[in-house]
């Protein structure tokens, strides 16, 4: 008999959440310490308090009438926000089980082909998933996993081998992993982890990531192939919650407006992985989260704009402030590997604090001349504040910072700079942005050089200025040229 789970949501009043009821079957927490399941061999560990108990009052279940959306990569798909809703799967498993083989499929609208609800050990090897059937849940689909192909919940581990995983339905993402904290960011998840390896995911939907996790879920990934072609459907993604991601190995590529390879609002670690997105940004952080990139291959060909933003780039970090990432300091760091840029800005920040780290990184940007954009976007409430740490690290193009944004430029370890710094900007509509550059400190490390490719105004320089070649252009320093 179907094992329905209730998801009682709760009411939202007076910016306070109530809890209105919790699931039917109780879950185990783990402890503030303790890290939920085991992580594959070699694929390393997400950061340390992930996961513990939830909030007080937090029994994981999603707020009435969820939350606003309004994220770039994640927010809601067509058909608008959450709703009450049963959690209903085709099959459900809610206890340990270890299956081989099987196959799982729905065609129903707003039910999952497979919800895994259990705080046991759930092994799944050589499955296929196949979902139809669109949901118009929104934020329910997008947060809590409503609709997904495969939902894993309830504060167990879900290892996942050789599966075959197909999506053909709006708001279906293919493996979500639910931690349970309800969406509230920054707080712990319930212990609900996966492992997935040498699996298949497909969606075509829109609103429908290939591995998704929210509300503290911890997923593990290895040797995946994941391709994606709806809205707003990221090959790894998060939404509201976050947790953390670990991925090592494997092809992600998206095709759909608004679906970068990567979309974070959590802690996202990829190594080794090959990374392609055909319309969107190659990556795009929302808020306090980071993304960290090790040898991994990324081509990005970001031809439209989406939601409210007026620039095409390839390296997205900003804040929307729909709710969906608290505010703070955001973090790219990308050691070896490529970054290709196809088309608009390699680097691209608004309306948050972001901290760039390149080590070693071969840098082709045949999109523009532009390597690193700081300025106003179509979103408000913060300032554009970046710092760009570059070590062994070769540089080319111009830097763009408008008359109220904020840059630190940090050369070392044998770093050079091909380029020059301004403030003329204008955005993918052809308006313009900034017409005065903004507050620059450019500090050179005796082993690092800067070459100029056109007059130059900064706030502050730090370093031995016989390391910067002129090249026949000005470079001026707090209103004084000094080469």
């Amino acid at each position: 008999m179907k094992n329905r789970i209730i998801a009682i949501l709760m009411a939202l009043a007076m910016l306070m959440l109530v809890p209105a009821g919790v699931l039917a079957e109780t879950t185990e927490a783990t402890t503030a310490n303790e890290m939920p399941g085991e992580p594959p061999e070699g694929m390393g560990e997400p950061p340390e308090g992930m996961p513990g108990e939830p909030p007080e009052g937090m029994p994981g279940e999603p707020p009435e009438g969820g939350m606003p959306g309004g994220g770039f990569g994640g927010g809601t798909p067509p058909g608008g926000g959450s709703a009450d809703f049963e959690y209903v799967g085709a099959t459900e498993i809610t206890e340990a089980a270890d299956a081989s083989g099987e196959s799982y499929e729905s065609s129903t609208v707003d039910e999952s082909a497979l919800i895994v609800n259990t705080d046991a050990d759930v092994t799944l090897t050589d499955i296929t998933v196949s979902k139809t059937g669109s949901s118009d849940g929104g934020d329910s689909c997008n947060f809590y996993g409503l609709n997904a192909a495969l939902l894993a919940m309830g504060g167990g581990t879900v290892t996942i081998t050789g599966a075959t995983i197909t999506s053909d339905a709006s708001g279906a993402n293919g493996v979500f992993s639910y931690g349970g904290n309800g969406g509230q960011n920054g707080a712990a998840g319930d212990g609900t982890t996966v492992n997935i390896s040498d699996s298949t995911i497909t969606t075509t939907g829109d609103g429908s990531g290939g591995i998704m996790t929210t509300g503290g879920g911890v997923t593990y990934a290895s040797d995946l192939t994941i391709e994606t072609s709806g809205r707003s459907s990221a090959a790894i993604r998060t939404d509201r919650g976050g947790g953390s991601v670990v991925v090592d190995g494997g092809s992600y590529t998206t095709n759909g407006l608004g679906s970068p390879a990567i979309y974070s609002t959590a802690d996202i670690t990829v190594s080794n992985a090959t990374l392609t997105s055909n319309l969107s940004e190659g990556v795009c952080i929302e808020g306090k989260n980071s993304i960290t990139l090790v040898d991994c291959d990324m081509t990005a060909n970001n031809t439209a704009t989406n939601s409210n933003a007026t620039f095409l780039d390839t390296i997205m970090i900003y804040q929307s402030m729909s709710g969906d990432a608290d505010s703070g300091e955001s973090h790219f760091t990308m050691t070896g590997g490529s970054l290709t840029s196809l088309s608009g800005h390699m680097f691209h920040v608004t309306n948050t604090n972001a901290v760039i780290a390149l080590t070693g990184v071969e840098l082709v940007n045949d999109g523009s001349d532009v390597l690193l954009s700081v300025c106003d976007d179509g979103w408000s409430g913060a300032g554009n504040v970046a710092t760009l740490n570059a070590a062994n690290q070769a540089l080319t193009g111009t830097i763009l910072v408008g008359d109220d944004s904020t840059l630190t430029l940090n050369l070392t370890e044998g770093s050079t700079f091909e380029g020059a710094i301004s403030g003329e900007i204008e955005n993918a509509k052809g308006e313009t942005v900034s017409t005065e550059v903004g507050d620059v400190t450019v500090t050179l490390d005796a082993t690092s050089t800067w070459t100029l490719t056109a007059d130059t105004t900064i706030s502050a320089f730090e370093g031995d200025l016989e390391n910067v070649n002129a090249n026949g252009y000005a470079l001026i320093v707090n209103g004084e040229q000094v080469k």
